[in-house]
């Protein structure tokens, strides 16, 4: 922040984690200042830049969107980009988020290392792949998500945790407070904090979750809750 205001510069920070980003953001806020802006290529993306500014907003972040093509009868995975990515000796905080599907991957990756890894990256695992200039426009679909509804007595931590994970209420009391839930990004060791709305919870081991909504009560007055689940 000092930098910024001293200089009247922008002044970027390396890819974060949705945790990072969100301590960040309560400091900044604490902190009192407004002119900053998560971006990480695409408004779809989950791990971003941290931008601050002095007057303008910033427009144009150091990312470079590099696409990745490769046979589509080589299955290649998420694991397998990073892991050939980090082989090439780069810090992971370089990287954002690694978009896959059929033959095709799009990664953003910070832009004063994208000359590099064009010209390193020539293998993932046994498969070939081509780099090239990624067209921002058509970009894969990522996870996607997967929209279950589940049926709880209230919308306490632990009641949504065994919905989702069918669990017993004892068994998701005890990893709540053995610090494998987050929820907004942030580990949360209260069972008996409520949900909301658009509220993003992580469960280790089982995957990501959104509460996509409240649907309503059934006839046995429990609450009927729609959630996203990443795939």
């Amino acid at each position: 922040m000092l930098l910024c205001e001293r200089r009247q510069k922008p002044y970027f920070f390396p890819f974060l984690s949705e945790r990072k980003q969100e301590v960040a953001r309560r400091y900044l806020d604490a902190a009192k200042f407004s002119t900053y802006r998560f971006f990480g290529g695409c408004e779809a993306c989950e791990r971003k830049q941290l931008g601050l500014y002095a007057y303008e907003e910033i427009e144009t972040f150091p990312i470079t969107a590099l696409e990745i093509t490769f046979r589509k009868a080589d299955k290649l995975t998420h694991r397998d980009f990073l892991g050939a990515l980090m082989s090439l000796g780069i810090e992971r905080d370089t990287i954002g988020d690694i978009m896959v599907e059929d033959g095709r991957a799009v990664v953003f990756v910070s832009a004063d290392i994208s000359d590099y890894v064009s010209s390193q990256l020539f293998k993932i695992g046994n498969a070939g792949v081509r780099l090239s200039e990624a067209d921002a426009a058509s970009l894969p679909k990522g996870r996607g998500f997967e929209e279950v509804s589940c049926v709880v007595s209230s919308l306490r931590l632990d009641n949504v945790v065994s919905a989702i994970t069918g669990l017993s209420r004892e068994k998701s009391k005890n990893i709540i407070l053995s610090g494998y839930v987050s929820l907004n990004h942030l580990p949360c060791g209260n069972p008996s904090k409520a949900v909301a709305e658009n509220d993003v919870m992580s469960i280790r081991g089982k995957g990501k979750y959104i509460i996509n909504g409240v649907l309503g009560e059934t006839k046995k007055h429990r609450i009927r809750i729609s959630i996203l689940h990443y795939r």
